[in-house]
């Protein structure tokens, strides 16, 4: 396990950063992968195009990261042994530890059907090896953006059904305070007819 934070004091060097500025927000990715090395290079690359990275070396040690570490991102390998990475998107899925985060799978350029099982799985995407690492740049802000929107869309609806329950309360108070006002004024009224009653009767015994 380990973290990729680049100091943007510093200035930038590779050819990955001769385009014009980047995003101000700075992505949280988690990557899974058994491989220290090819761990190694997406870290040092993605920190260059303005991510933070952490990284575990199998899906346990991503599940335990994830308790206290939220991250926008995953980036699981498909060659994970130890804990398979289908297995280990649903497990982080069942314990509810990365409920925004887009979930992408990386696979071998011609592992096709292991890429059809991830996206059937409930994968949000999958990226094939080697990478171009501004197309990967791309398709993640890509999703995340997506996530966002579909987040705040979510946000909205749920303000909306708030308010519609909080308004059919407010009416239902409103028709309770009617009902009794009706009822109260048809007791007035019975009041005053039985008064009235009263009074015309004894002025006829006095007549």
């Amino acid at each position: 396990m380990g973290f990729f934070k680049r100091n943007l004091g510093q200035r930038a060097q590779g050819p990955e950063m001769a385009e014009g500025p980047r995003p101000q927000r700075r992505l949280r990715v988690l990557l899974i992968d058994e491989d220290s090395t090819a761990r190694s290079v997406i870290a040092r690359r993605l920190s260059h195009l303005n991510y933070d990275v952490a990284l575990a070396e199998n899906g346990f040690i991503a599940l335990n990261l994830l308790v206290t570490r939220p991250v926008d991102i995953i980036l699981i390998d498909m060659g994970l042994t130890m804990l398979p990475a289908i297995a280990t998107m649903k497990k982080i899925r069942a314990a509810n530890l990365a409920a925004n985060a887009c979930f992408v799978m990386i696979a071998g350029r011609l592992d096709s059907q292991s890429t059809v099982e991830a996206l059937a799985a409930g994968a949000d995407d999958h990226v094939a090896k080697p990478f171009d690492f501004d197309i990967l740049d791309a398709r993640l802000r890509h999703l995340c953006q997506r996530a966002e929107q579909l987040g705040q869309l979510t946000r909205h609806n749920a303000e909306l059904d708030a308010r519609i329950a909080r308004r059919a309360v407010e009416l239902g108070e409103t028709r309770d305070t009617l009902h009794e006002l009706q009822v109260d004024r048809a007791r007035l009224v019975s009041s005053i007819q039985a008064l009235h009653d009263e009074v015309e009767r004894l002025s006829a015994q006095q007549g």
